[in-house]
């Protein structure tokens, strides 16, 4: 990114286009760049109709790309985990942050730049502090998760590892593989599918807690069509970099990658045939296109029959309803039929 472009403001969650913070930002400081950090975001940001960048990385690495002005604009289920979430972005920077946090109506200026951050403050009515972030540490690989609300689910890289039960979660890695130290009630097969990844670094992993949208998806009505078949294997995160122009439709192996595929393809009109397991930690409203179907394995996990219908995935286009027909009846009586909106 060159210098002399635009200002920018780097957008994290969907919730600053749900509850209208990006257009009230832009009326009190004048048109900006404005890049999208996160998929959920993006799915809220090609609903709203705003003039957008996709980046497809953290908003530290955005951050560290650009030469610009720039500001965080976000906003935390909680103003306490959106001080978090903005002490975590600017720590992992070499320069200061204006950190626009709408659940509190705050400007934080992490490690400086408090002049231009009192402006933007007046600008919005908000109010200002200067804060500093210290670079984030791994003690004996260790990582702290805090900002968490007891009975939310956990993830780690995408996937739900358990139940947080504390404010400030801890999670360990031995041999390789994450482990809870304290403040989480662990999901055993979430870990199970976390490790079938490989090695994690919990320093430079994605860890959240909580749902990731409280909207609803806008709907788009489209006839299921010809082209190909993604298979989304417990990898929501993965939905825009797997999804093209000639998708026609998507596998979703898990019950929250069936949830949370149903929920961004609603509003591109692609269908979904989901294979669950009853295991859902409701990180996001259930809510499905047309022609989606929902198959729930009575006989074994999820990954089983997920891996047994995948193989059926064609290598070429296919006619999608004709697949997922065919489909039902590989499940057989190994499945019911949970979600039928063909």
């Amino acid at each position: 990114m060159k210098p002399g472009d635009a200002p920018v403001m780097v957008v994290h969650g969907p919730e600053p286009f749900d509850r209208g913070d990006i257009r009230r930002l832009q009326e009190a400081i004048g048109p900006c760049r404005v890049l999208v950090a996160g998929i959920m975001a993006r799915t809220a940001a090609e609903e709203s109709g705003i003039a957008c960048e996709f980046c497809g990385v953290p908003p530290s690495i955005v951050f560290a790309r650009l030469s610009a002005p720039a500001l965080l604009l976000n906003r935390g289920k909680t103003p306490v985990s959106g001080e978090v979430f903005g002490e975590i972005v600017a720590g992992r920077s070499d320069r200061p942050l204006i950190h626009v946090e709408c659940s509190s109506d705050t400007v934080y200026c992490w490690n400086g730049d408090e002049e231009r951050g009192l402006s933007i403050a007046r600008a919005l009515g908000y109010r200002c502090f200067r804060r500093d972030a210290p670079h984030p540490r791994q003690e004996g690989g260790e990582r702290r998760i805090r900002g968490c609300i007891p009975g939310e689910p956990l993830f780690v890289n995408g996937i739900v590892i358990g139940t947080a039960r504390a404010e400030a979660v801890v999670l360990r890695t031995r041999d390789g593989e994450v482990e809870a130290v304290s403040g989480v009630e662990v999901k055993p097969h979430g870990l199970e599918k976390l490790h079938r990844c490989g090695p994690v670094d919990l320093a430079a992993a994605w860890c959240k807690s909580g749902g990731i949208r409280t909207h609803e998806p806008q709907r788009a009505q489209r006839e299921p069509k010809s082209g190909r078949i993604v298979l989304l294997d417990h990898c929501a995160h993965r939905f825009y970099d797997l999804v093209t122009p000639g998708t026609c439709g998507l596998l979703a192996v898990g019950d929250d990658t069936t949830a949370v595929a149903g929920h961004i393809a609603s509003h591109l009109g692609i269908p979904v045939l989901g294979i669950t397991d009853g295991d859902a930690d409701g990180v996001v409203s259930g809510v499905f296109p047309p022609g989606s179907v929902v198959l729930e394995a009575i006989e074994g996990r999820d990954d089983e029959l997920g891996l047994i219908i995948g193989e059926t995935i064609p290598d070429g286009d296919t006619e999608w309803s004709a697949w997922v027909a065919g489909a039902v009846r590989t499940a057989g009586k190994g499945a019911r039929i949970a979600l039928d909106l063909r």
